[in-house]
């Protein structure tokens, strides 16, 4: 069953004017689940169907007395399964940790949600441990990606879920979190806005790491307003409607279009819909200047052993490598593995690099109000495809390449759809600077508004 309502604005307003009930939204992302011949079963590793309609009821009843705790109050969203929940198991999509206890609480920024009237739907499948960005999971399965869905195409990864379940109207907003593309990549492959946060600006507590250096907690919505609500609501607790980016501020946007390898090996597909990008871009008054950013091609040498995610995800991992290493993903434990290439003196090394580049990159970047490349240089290809180690590796490196480089500069980005209707999934990424995630936002929804027009 299709949802009515084109982003999760468009839904509150509805409750808002009696057009409808949280109980109504419960029940038609429920039953979008159910759907026998859909992809619920594969997007979601259980689903909150009890608890969620007691908790829209409740929302119901204090709407009606003028309570409700937010706007936003009654909208059912997604949780990757890689957050805390209390009473769940955070399985991170793997078996390894079937048999850790339920737990205890919510990680804060899944508790911030709940606080505001945001309604938990269920936990999203995902990458085992978020190691990939193509989708896989041999476990729970993996959900088609919406584009020719006959085909049986990737959904990207890490957050493989969460992308499903906001493309087939099973949740408003699904919850993710992107330490190398994880939220951006499964958006761009999928038609959708997906955003990843300057690091440190959402709590990482009560999540399971891949990379304590680069992990950040995002979302995928609809729109850049969807994103925006949730991404305030998850760092700060609070909602201001009347600071919404509107796309319609006006002021002269000045982008630099990262070249350099960035722009390799796209397929025919990105690089006839990222041209057509440009010019309709420019056609709107965008100030569009190609440049290069040196710093840039050192980062592919300091990740040389794995970086931060092969290193840090060994050492939390190490443990339960002891006991059942034979219950993990082939594809995630070889890159689990990678952590014994590096030495103490390499995680100093890259750490140092680290922070050079950042320093070097800003200098350069900072000229520009934002910097734009494509999301992924490709489109998503098919499920079936992935399963020669070979074109799993090699498909795998190219999907995180573009994106990778927010994650190590610590920068703030953002994934905008910019195919036109019918086409294959194309993303526009627009990275911003370091702890400017409100003036991403703005000019990411003045590009929106440009691309729709």
């Amino acid at each position: 069953m299709p949802s009515s309502f084109s982003s999760m604005f468009h839904a509150a307003q509805a409750l808002a004017d009696n057009r409808t009930t949280a109980r109504k939204l419960v029940e038609n992302a429920l039953d979008n689940i159910a759907e026998p011949h859909g992809e619920g079963a594969r997007t979601f590793v259980s689903v909150h169907a009890t608890a969620a309609r007691r908790q829209a009821d409740a929302i119901d009843r204090l709407r009606c007395q003028g309570q409700a705790p937010s706007p936003l109050a009654g909208l059912p969203i997604s949780v990757k399964d890689l957050f805390d929940e209390a009473g769940s198991i955070t399985r991170a999509g793997s078996m390894v940790l079937a048999d850790a206890p339920p737990a205890s609480m919510d990680a804060p920024a899944i508790e911030r949600l709940k606080q505001a009237g945001l309604i938990s739907i269920g936990r999203t499948t995902m990458t085992e441990f978020a190691f990939s960005g193509i989708g896989i999971n041999p476990h729970f399965g993996t959900p088609a990606n919406p584009w020719h869905r006959h085909e049986k195409h990737i959904p990207g990864g890490s957050s493989s879920g969460a992308a499903i379940s906001v493309s087939d109207n099973m949740a408003f907003v699904g919850i993710g979190s992107d330490t190398g593309g994880s939220c951006r990549i499964p958006a761009a492959l999928t038609g959708l806005v997906g955003f990843k946060p300057t690091a440190r600006r959402i709590s990482t507590k009560g999540t399971v790491p891949l990379s304590s250096t680069l992990d950040s907690i995002g979302s995928i919505g609809r729109t850049v307003k969807c994103c925006w609500a949730t991404d305030s609501l998850m760092a700060t607790g609070t909602l201001r409607i009347q600071d919404a980016p509107t796309g319609r501020e006006g002021s002269t946007l000045r982008l630099g279009i990262l070249s350099t390898s960035v722009m390799e090996d796209m397929d025919d597909t990105v690089a006839h819909t990222w041209e057509n990008c440009l010019r309709r871009l420019s056609k709107n008054g965008v100030m569009l200047e190609t440049f290069t950013c040196p710093p840039l091609k050192e980062i592919p040498q300091a990740n040389s052993k794995g970086g931060f995610p092969a290193a840090e995800s060994l050492a939390w991992h190490q443990p339960l490598l002891e006991r059942h290493r034979s219950v993990y993903d082939p594809f995630v434990l070889q890159r689990i593995l990678r952590g014994y290439e590096q030495n103490a003196v390499d995680y100093i090394s890259l750490r140092q690099s680290r922070t050079k580049l950042i320093q070097q990159a800003a200098d350069i970047m900072n000229h520009y109000d934002a910097v734009i490349l494509p999301t992924v240089p490709i489109i998503a290809p098919k499920i079936s495809d992935m399963h020669d180690n070979t074109r799993y590796v090699a498909t795998n490196l190219l999907l995180l390449r573009n994106t990778t480089i927010a994650n190590f500069l610590d920068l703030c980005a953002i994934s905008l759809p910019c195919h036109q209707m019918g086409e294959a999934p194309v993303g526009l990424m627009i990275m911003g600077r370091h702890a400017e995630d409100h003036i991403l936002f703005r000019i990411a929804a003045q590009i929106e508004h440009i691309l729709a027009s």
